[in-house]
């Protein structure tokens, strides 16, 4: 039963997490940067607009998992 506990737990900060973060993009508060990375594609050609965050994905992706791995031990 106490595993259960530890992963209630779990998704209680993880869900609290995700609210902290919801609320501050509501809000307006923006990382500069993000975004905006050298290696993002952007192409702009007429009434045709494609922007895919590759590198801002990668980015996030690395500091997500640091994250989780100094928390898990």
């Amino acid at each position: 039963m106490s595993d259960l506990g530890d992963v209630g737990k779990i998704l209680i900060i993880l869900g609290v997490v995700i609210v902290a973060i919801g609320v501050l993009l509501v809000l307006g508060i923006k990382i500069p940067w993000l975004g905006k990375l050298p290696g993002d594609i952007f192409v702009k050609k007429g009434n045709f607009t494609f922007y895919f965050p590759i590198v801002t994905c990668i980015v996030l992706s690395i500091i997500i998992s640091l994250l989780f791995r100094i928390f898990r031990k």
